[in-house]
């Protein structure tokens, strides 16, 4: 396959090569620059050339996969990815037999004298991580602690010896390639389904924690992913910050749901106004759960309680907007 694809907030294009499925990715314009997200890149970058892993950690919907495509992109180096999975086993990420191959030869070239040999091999396919040790990709781990951590012991002697140990038959290790480079990311382990990583493994890690990001920020990721206006964008993304409340680990409500409000009103033609009732009732939808988790503590929360909240918040960030602009 060999179509070009975007990922959620515009950072690179892939492109993916069948059938082994590497991944190409190229940095693209889209991409949000901002002093916080650039200095974040450049640590990143400085870790990886030092032949560290990285490791982004945070909660949900902060832009941590994207950031990993993006740091991968500007390595130039090929890609494979692999998702953290509570079933994994070694197996799942180095390789494990496929099968078998029997084959026999029959030599009957003097017909009173039959001669037969017979073989059987044991057929094996290399994952992915084997396949980034080997050729010197750039390999994503992404939400690794999903993955038990028995399963992501192989990890250890990768980043502390440069060795892979194989179970296959004859091998025994493979040296992994000194281009191989390694970035993880992670949700809390408040999260559900998510394990607690080993410390030998952490200790192994250079950890960038990754946050919510300013409203500076977050305005140009909405803008840039929706093609929304910058008034749009930062009043909707005053809605979403006012509810996740002043903690940058708060778990929700995230920027993708910033994104999803910004997409849909800009497809309805919905002006993002407090006023109108259908931009009102997307808002409740998209955002009510959150708000009623932060307004009501919990309890239900009426529609009109919903409406007062975003059009007190809709003001408030216009009149932030307009002092910006009288001071500018």
């Amino acid at each position: 396959m060999s179509e070009t694809q975007r990922i959620a907030e515009p950072a690179l294009h892939l492109h993916t090569t069948a059938p082994s499925a590497t991944i190409m990715p190229e940095a693209s314009d889209g991409f949000v620059h901002t002093e916080r997200v650039d200095g974040t890149v450049t640590r990143a970058m400085a870790y990886i050339g030092s032949g560290y892993p990285v490791h982004l950690a945070g909660p949900a919907g902060t832009g941590k996969t994207t950031l990993a495509f993006h740091i991968a992109a500007l390595r130039g180096r090929p890609v494979s990815l692999i998702h953290g999975n509570d079933s994994f086993g070694g197996g799942d990420l180095v390789g494990r037999d496929s099968g078998y191959r029997r084959s026999s030869t029959v030599d009957n070239y003097i017909h009173s004298v039959l001669k037969t040999e017979e073989s059987l091999d044991v057929n094996w396919t290399d994952n992915r991580l084997t396949t980034a040790c080997k050729h010197g990709h750039t390999l994503i781990y992404d939400e690794f602690n999903r993955t038990r951590a028995e399963a992501n012991n192989t990890l250890l002697s990768i980043l502390e010896e440069g060795i892979l140990a194989t179970p296959r038959a004859g091998a025994g290790y493979i040296r992994v390639h000194p281009e191989f480079r390694l970035i993880l990311t992670s949700n809390p382990v408040e999260y559900a389904g998510v394990h607690r990583a080993q410390d030998a493994l952490l200790d192994r890690l250079i950890t960038i924690r990754c946050g919510h990001y300013d409203a500076k920020t977050e305005s140009k990721i909405v803008a840039a992913a929706t093609d929304c206006d910058t008034s749009s964008a930062e009043r909707i993304v005053s809605l979403v910050r006012t509810l996740r409340g002043e903690q940058e680990d708060a778990p929700r409500p995230t920027i993708r749901a910033a994104i999803a409000l910004a997409r849909v009103t800009r497809e309805a033609g919905v002006a993002v106004d407090a006023r109108d009732e259908i931009f009102a009732a997307i808002a409740w939808d998209i955002l009510g759960e959150d708000a009623e988790c932060t307004l009501a503590d919990g309890e239900r929360l009426s529609e009109e309680a919903f409406r007062a909240f975003i059009e007190k918040t809709i003001s408030r960030s216009r009149g932030t907007r307009n002092q910006r602009k009288r001071a500018a």
